[in-house]
Formats: structure tokens, sequence, C-alpha cells
């Protein structure tokens, strides 16, 4: 499976971008991860930052691109359910996975209407910086329950 993450804006807390890429090198024997950052709208107006962030991304995604959108009100689910969710996409069809992180003011309405599935970590806000790391994680942990290999390390 090839997975995409689009994420607006960068990693800078030393110790998440640690994290990060201890995560990306436990992840690479089990899928390929491209990751693409879009630069984060420059915040004076909120509305005009997520239209830019949301046009900025949706010129990064095909028609025939299947996304999930990290969305604080989405549906939560649990690391299993997330391994077989990514497990049968290949039996639809589906080869390339895009995983999408809006900026801090959130996903425009296009960026909603767009995505296939709508993913919450949790009801909880997150940091950009956390949720980004935390997506990578639990990539991590599906695909070790997916190989049927201890994942609670």
């Amino acid at each position: 499976m090839h997975l995409r993450l689009i994420a607006v804006g960068k990693l800078r807390e030393p110790y998440l971008v640690a994290a990060a890429e201890d995560f990306r090198r436990r992840l690479r024997p089990y899928h390929r991860l491209e990751e693409i950052e879009v630069r984060a709208g420059d915040g004076s107006e909120a509305a005009r930052a997520m239209a830019g962030e949301a046009e900025a991304i949706l010129r990064l995604i095909a028609p025939s691109d299947h996304v999930w959108l990290l969305e604080r009100t989405g549906t939560e689910i649990s690391s299993e359910e997330l391994a077989a969710r990514i497990e049968r996409l290949p039996l639809d069809g589906i080869s390339q996975l895009t995983l999408v992180i809006a900026g801090t003011y959130g996903a425009a309405p296009a960026l909603l209407e767009r995505a296939q599935f709508r993913w919450s970590l949790s009801r909880l806000t997150l940091l950009h910086e956390w949720a980004r790391t935390l997506v990578l994680e639990q990539l991590y942990r599906a695909a070790k329950i997916a190989a049927n290999e201890p994942y609670h390390h």
C-alpha cells in the first residue's frame, strides 16, 4: 500500500520531529510512505487561510485518489479497526491512501466534501504537530496488527 500524508505546516518541535522520524523508519518495511507539507495560511483571517490551504491540498489530490481527512468530528476507530480498514482497501481496488491533516483553523468545506472517510484521533483538539505524529504512530501500529506481529511497544 502506498500511503500519502498531506499535512499543513511543518513539524518544528525537535521531540516530535524525532518521534515522527522513528515511526517513518518503523513503517518502511510495511508500506511506502510519502509526506507532503503544504504551507499554512498567514492566519490573518481564518476563512481565507482554510480556503487557501484546501486549494493547495486539493491540487495535490487526483480525482481517483482515496482520501481520509483527519477531523476532530469524524469517526473514532480503534487501532484494530484502522488495520482492518487499511487491509480492505486493496480488496476494493485501492492501492494508494491519501491522508490529509488540515491547518490550525480546520478543514474547509471543499476538503470535507472530498474525503471518503473522516477519521478522528480523539474528540480532543490536538496540536497539528501532535496529530501528525500520532497518525504516523497509528499507521505503524495498524501495519503491525495486520502482519499479526506484537504491536504494544
